[in-house]
């Protein structure tokens, strides 16, 4: 029979092969400054463990096993609710209304003009200073077919951060088999746009294990949208080949990364993918030399931006590891930056009627 516990008091789920069967257990994780109680949710499935709190739907920890079946956590995160409160560069959260940056903090939609925070100055970014992964959102957790699940929904109102019409947001995590799978829906009662995306900072080694440099990275992307400075795309397409951005064959991460031209060095770029638009396909491809850990990214998404933690170094993260440069990376699936200033790009405006579906999955193997 299908269980579900909801328990509270101390996690007993500690391992990835801690229990024969699915089920999922709740624990406080903290109390926000305004008096919200946050609760942190571990779904294990007898595979995999991962822990997801209702504050921005974060992931704070996902155990899947090395190549010698010991549990590793492969994402980045803190100890405590105040810490992704106070200093959280966005760890395994929920990104929204619109992922990613919106050119001078504002956009045009149907001749008016909406003005947003500039939390990234003169830009707007991961839709802005109180966006999705800062939000309370109602949990309800179960089991189907054996598969742990956390349903979180959200209600974003007309105006929050800028933003035109009412968005009601369901987000669902699914623990199936060896993979995380995401689930994104989305309406709403006014034309608006939307971009939403999952934010874990992974390594594969060990979200303790220093850098990701070591890492065999391949994007399953033959042209990428080149920006500014700012990181702003220009509203071109052009191909990988030739640049530091070919990641067409497994490559380490390391090998070109010097010779991106972006200050902090590193990686923070958009790729078109190669799949067709609504169609799970491959999207990336990375393994760690040292546990032999494989992640497999597929996705519904137009684009894929690939972040190697170039702004890492001042966090204290999980058990007091502190966290440095190029100690993750991230491969967000979305659609491309600035799209609302951009025409030229798919469009992310959502109008009523219509049924914003994304899905996204982190699938999990060994080499």
């Amino acid at each position: 029979m299908q269980r579900i516990f909801l328990a509270l008091g101390l996690l007993l789920l500690t391992t990835a092969g801690a229990t024969a069967g699915p089920k999922i257990e709740r624990v406080k994780f903290g109390t926000l400054p305004d008096g919200t109680e946050v609760d942190l949710y571990t779904l294990t499935n007898g595979n995999m463990v991962a822990k997801i709190t209702n504050y921005g739907g974060i992931v704070t920890s996902l155990m899947v096993p090395d190549k010698n079946g010991r549990p590793v956590d492969v994402v980045l995160g803190f100890d405590n609710l105040k810490d992704y409160v106070d200093s959280s560069p966005y760890f395994g959260a929920i990104i929204g209304r619109v992922g990613n940056r919106i050119a001078n903090a504002k956009f045009s939609l149907d001749g008016k003009e909406y003005k947003l925070d500039a939390n990234n100055p003169p830009h707007s970014l991961h839709g802005g200073k109180k966006g999705f992964d800062k939000q309370v959102w109602k949990a309800s957790p179960r089991i189907i077919k054996d598969n742990p699940k956390l349903t979180l929904s959200y209600v974003s109102k007309d105006g929050e951060e800028g933003y035109p019409g009412t968005l009601t947001v369901t987000v669902e995590y699914t623990l199936k088999d060896n993979a995380l799978m995401i689930d994104y829906t989305a309406y709403t009662d006014k034309a608006t746009p939307v971009n939403l995306t999952h934010h874990s900072y992974f390594n594969l080694s060990g979200h303790n294990a220093g850098e990701i440099l070591n890492h065999d990275l391949m994007i399953f992307a033959d042209k990428y949208t080149p920006g500014d400075k700012t990181l702003i795309p220009t509203g071109k397409i052009e191909p990988v080949e030739g640049t530091p951005l070919d990641f067409r064959m497994s490559t380490p991460i390391g090998k070109r990364l010097k010779d991106t031209g972006l200050d902090p060095v590193g990686y923070d770029h958009n790729y078109v993918l190669r799949g067709q638009k609504g169609l799970v396909e491959k999207a990336a491809e990375v393994s760690s030399p040292v546990t032999g850990i494989k992640m497999l990214v597929l996705t519904t998404e137009p684009g894929l931006q690939f972040y190697t933690g170039n702004f890492l170094g001042k966090e204290v993260g999980k058990g007091g590891s502190k966290y440095p440069k190029y100690g993750a990376f991230c491969l967000e699936a979305q659609h491309y930056p600035d799209s609302p200033n951009k025409p030229e790009f798919p469009s992310i405006t959502l109008k009523p009627g219509q049924v914003y579906k994304q899905k996204t999955t982190y699938e999990f193997g060994t080499k």
